[in-house]
């Protein structure tokens, strides 16, 4: 079991270093609440019992003081309810930011380039990771940690309260509230583990068949697959159904054991009380008080029940997100020491993993600073595969890769489903709105974002619905300027454009491009027109290299795409 908890560290490290304050805070309300509960209960008891026996006579009906039990319950309840309140806000605040730094961090763990290409085959597996694992981890501290402590620190109260009344019964309600109360709940946390890993096994592959689906329709219709695509949504459902009556199953039993501990540790309670009332040892109000202490102090065990049955999810989606915790994107490439440089490939050699054959062989390549370089080459040459070396996103097998601080920009427009100024944001998070609106007018569409209702807060939908092809591309453009790299990369930036906005996105990239070293990887001659040098590459090798102005420059153009 220590070995279990042992991968949940570096989630634990970062709760605590995230929001320690607000994280003890909300586990002092926590047990604040209960122990109010406790003692409004036993409080409630002794003063009912008590009024009742007072009431009996009328010189002790006279006598008796009721003012200060009352102000007592008046308190405890007043204290009880704003504890509830302030721990509900205070541990929700707290682990609703935390998990939300959580999952950048995560996010930029999965920006590291070998962990971007494992995932890459399999969004469905990054989304259940951002998404279905991170969600798990909020069980950790609201309905794991929390309450063990203050069901354990409850049970240590009343063993303590009850030692007024006798020492063996303080000890025998301590020692019988905890291992009841932990025993229940680690058996069942160690009988639902499995089941609970199966159905977040289950809950992934049910996405990602659900995702294949729907992306996949035409594909799937067309070969005569979508049946049996169905069918695999139905099994991966059926699976995640089985599982989630196991757990019911095993929640249910988990309750009727609870059920029962609290009816042995009443009866014995009461037995109890009745004895030491009967001996004179206490009376029938201290008698309720107790009776009524040991009743309450078992609820806030039944309420370690949700966690038990979390906490193999919890555990499952630590052990798969927390090595990349510790990940950071400081795997690309490193800045260059040489003054004047920009970027530099010596004898680099790229493999894909199962290919036997290389996709780039004995690559040298040497930029200098504020050059601007074309790559050209039939396709699977080996371009986007060196252009992704140069912006880190790929590992040499051979030989060795350094460039400056680099920005990439592709023909795909990657927006997000958010507002326009966030999805600025992206490249620059402490942009202001004036260094937004310059980017935007740099790009070409500051006047109509001017146009709409919300401005810079007008929302987009999935993948940059609601903006046009062109108007997500100069988006796109209006995101890379506002990086502001030494680098920029270009891969086909004006790919699936018309020509006149073609023309205009590249006229007002590289007005933008003073003092910027371009590498840009193309098929077009307008883009191309725009190099000082020519690279190109066939099946993987520099084939031919030639300069602005040398009769083979225009050859070279010859042979790319018109505009």
């Amino acid at each position: 079991m220590i070995a279990r908890f042992a991968i949940l560290r570096p989630v634990i490290a970062l709760f605590w270093s995230a929001r320690r304050g607000m994280l003890l805070a909300g586990a002092v309300l926590a047990v604040t609440t209960v122990l109010a509960g406790i003692g409004l209960l036993g409080v409630s008891g002794w003063f009912i019992t008590a009024t009742a026996i007072a009431g009996l006579l009328p010189a002790t009906a006279y006598a008796f003081d009721v003012f200060a039990p009352s102000a007592a319950i008046r308190l405890l309840a007043l204290a009880r309810t704003a504890a509830r309140y302030g721990e509900r806000m205070t541990t929700h605040e707290a682990t609703l930011s935390v998990l939300a730094a959580l999952r950048e961090k995560l996010f930029r763990g999965f920006a590291a380039p070998q962990a971007a290409k494992s995932l890459e085959a399999r969004p469905a597996r990054l989304l259940n990771r951002l998404t279905a694992d991170i969600d798990a981890l909020d069980s950790l501290y609201l309905r794991v940690l929390v309450p063990a402590a203050v069901a354990i620190l409850a049970a240590i109260a009343t063993g303590f309260g009850l030692t007024f009344l006798h020492p063996m019964a303080g000890i025998l309600a301590a020692a019988f509230l905890i291992v009841a109360g932990l025993g229940i709940s680690a058996r069942s946390a160690l009988r639902a583990e499995t089941f609970s890993r199966r159905r977040a096994i289950g809950l992934e592959a049910l996405r990602a068949s659900t995702a294949d689906l729907v992306s996949g329709q035409t594909e799937l219709l067309t070969t005569g697959r979508l049946s049996a695509q169905v069918a695999a949504v139905k099994r991966a459902d059926d699976y995640l159904s089985a599982c989630d009556d196991n757990l019911n199953r095993i929640e249910t039993n988990a309750g009727f054991s609870f059920g029962v501990a609290a009816a042995v540790l009443l009866s014995a309670a009461l037995l109890g009380m009745a004895w030491l009332a009967e001996q004179g040892a206490v009376s029938a109000p201290a008698a309720a008080l107790g009776l009524l202490v040991c009743f309450a102090a078992l609820e806030p065990f039944t309420a370690l029940r949700r966690g038990a049955m979390e906490l193999g999810r919890t555990l499952f989606s630590a052990r798969r997100i927390a090595p990349r915790l510790s990940a950071t994107v400081e795997d690309r490439c490193p800045v260059l020491p040489v003054s004047g440089m920009a970027a530099k490939l010596e004898d680099v050699r790229l493999e894909r993993e199962g290919n036997d054959n290389p996709v780039l062989t004995n690559i040298n390549l040497a930029i200098a600073a504020g050059e601007r370089v074309a790559i050209v080459g039939p396709s699977g040459a080996g371009k986007t595969s060196l252009i992704q070396l140069l912006a880190g996103e790929l590992r040499p097998a051979a030989g060795t890769v350094s460039a400056l601080p680099s920005t990439l920009m592709t023909q795909r427009s990657q927006l997000f489903r958010d507002s326009i100024a966030d999805n600025l944001r992206l490249a620059k998070p402490a942009a202001t709105a004036d260094e937004l609106w310059d980017a935007l007018t740099a790009a070409g569409l500051a006047e109509h974002v001017k146009s709409l209702a919300a401005g810079l807060e007008t929302r987009l939908g999935e993948a940059g619905q609601g903006l046009s092809g062109g108007q997500s591309r100069r988006l796109a453009l209006a995101r890379f300027l506002l990086a502001d790299r030494p680098l920029w990369l270009l891969d086909e930036v004006t790919e699936g454009l018309d020509g006149e906005t073609a023309r205009d996105v590249l006229t007002r990239l590289f007005a933008r491009a003073q003092g910027k070293t371009v590498v840009m990887i193309t098929h077009n001659r307008r883009e191309a027109e725009f190099a000082e040098r020519i690279i190109v590459l066939k099946e993987g090798r520099q084939f031919d290299e030639c300069q602005s102005g040398a009769p083979e420059y225009g050859v070279v153009l010859k042979t790319l795409r018109p505009d």
